[in-house]
């Protein structure tokens, strides 16, 4: 049942319908939105509260026809936008940017964490991923290093600001996880783990929920339910491919569960293109196709050194592929903003040959100016040291967001945009280059 209270109710009437409510041994779940406060009313027997409707302050009472009544669109209109890593933290849901998380499938060493999460960040990763607990289907593959592994999270949430996502399985963890991570990722395979679900929430660290790889969708926004009903509303959906027939891929990955969700819940939902996929060449169109359905953020597998990784190296991409698939997804998103700014008009000479002179003019000051962008960029990544780069995504939002304002002239604001997007992906394949040049003369032996 959803309890909807007159616009302007006051705290006392609102206090006055939960009491009630809880004093029939039923759960009260509060939702203030901007004009009216709803309660959802949960438990076994609802009839037994059906007079709330005539108490003061009480629009109306509605009985719910979904089983996952919290996470049901009819309990919460409002999408629900959730904060990563405290309140100045990333958002996530409710028409916030794409949220990128990223990083290896496993903790493996702090060289090789550090090092990831350096790379990530720097092209622009919001979120570091990293199993510290991995439940495999073969006792003799490698299960991570525990609670060392968490640690290792935070040491290097500790040295690049990225909050970090991590795998619980098993709800002895709770106190643990809430100590070191800031989101509880709960796994394919514990997606039934009832006694998993309560205990993640009980807590208010924001929950990542796979899907389970045989689960329906109703199933899954059940087991959402388990985690929103024992108290803790920062629920993420996460798609990660089920399992059919099909073995050209390790599972399927459904796109079409994002749209489906945006009919049925209020949860922001992410998707997971290695899992899903299993392949490291297809995880970047699934990525693009998956940003192109709606979904509020991806969680990739991402490795030094991917023929090497001790879990799920061929579907982690390498250092190249990642900042490629970023240049991809910025261009994705900065298909969406854009602002109004009066176009620069060019000064036409009389004769045709004097126009191609000015051209060739034009193009000569446009090589030496794309160069000394080069140039500077690289000095900036230098002046940074090895935890930095010359690229700046806010900047470069701006710049393209500019390119897209200057509709009117000879170029519209796309074929602007193409324009500067084409020189920021070559200025960042430069640094990656350059960076990986500088490494390679790190490891090799003297």
């Amino acid at each position: 049942m959803i309890v909807v209270m007159k616009a302007g109710a006051p705290k006392a009437e609102i206090d006055a319908v939960c009491a009630l409510i809880r004093s029939e041994g039923l759960e009260a779940f509060v939702s203030e939105g901007q004009e009216r406060t709803i309660i959802g009313v949960v438990g076994i027997d609802i009839d037994r509260v059906a007079h709330v409707g005539t108490m003061p302050g009480v629009e109306q009472a509605i009985r719910v026809t979904s089983p996952h009544k919290l996470a049901s669109l009819e309990h919460q209109r409002d999408r629900t936008r959730i904060t990563i890593g405290g309140k100045t933290g990333i958002p996530i849901g409710a028409g916030a940017p794409l949220v990128v998380m990223a990083g290896p499938c496993s903790v493996e060493s702090p060289e090789m964490l550090i090092e990831t999460a350096t790379l990530v960040k720097r092209e622009g990763a919001h979120v570091l991923r990293g199993g510290a607990y991995k439940p495999r289907t073969s006792p003799y593959a490698f299960q991570g290093l525990g609670e060392d592994g968490l640690k290792l999270l935070a040491t290097a949430r500790d040295a690049t600001g990225l909050p970090i996502v991590s795998e619980m399985t098993d709800a002895s963890q709770m106190e643990l996880f809430e100590q070191y991570v800031d989101i509880i990722q709960i796994g394919s395979r514990n997606m039934h783990n009832f006694t998993l679900l309560r205990a993640a929430g009980q807590g208010r660290t924001p929950v990542l929920l796979k899907r389970g790889f045989g689960a329906t969708i109703d199933e899954w926004l059940m087991a959402a339910e388990y985690v929103l009903s024992a108290g803790n509303a920062n629920v993420i959906l996460c798609e990660r491919g089920i399992r059919t027939f099909e073995h050209a891929t390790r599972n399927t990955l459904d796109l079409s569960a994002v749209p489906v969700l945006r009919e049925m819940t209020h949860l922001p939902v992410v998707v997971d293109p290695s899992h899903g996929t299993g392949k490291r060449s297809l995880v970047g169109a699934m990525s693009l196709g998956a940003a192109a359905v709606g979904a509020d953020g991806l969680i990739i597998e991402v490795h030094p050194d991917p023929p090497h990784a001790r879990s799920d190296g061929d579907q982690s991409l390498s250092f190249p592929e990642f900042g490629a698939l970023m240049d991809e997804l910025r261009r994705l998103e900065y298909l969406k903003r854009g602002s109004e700014r009066a176009p620069r008009m060019a000064t036409v000479p009389a004769s045709v040959d004097d126009m191609r002179e000015r051209i060739d003019d034009i193009d000569e000051t446009l090589l030496g100016l794309v160069d000394e962008r080069a140039q500077l960029a690289l000095a900036i990544s230098d002046a940074k040291g090895s935890d930095g780069n010359g690229h700046d995504p806010r900047r470069e939002h701006a710049l393209l967001d500019r390119a897209r304002a200057m509709a009117g002239g000879a170029l519209d604001g796309e074929e602007l945009e193409q324009v500067m997007s084409a020189v920021l992906r070559a200025s960042r394949q430069m640094q990656r280059r350059h960076t990986a040049a500088k490494r390679d003369d790190v490891r090799a032996p003297a």
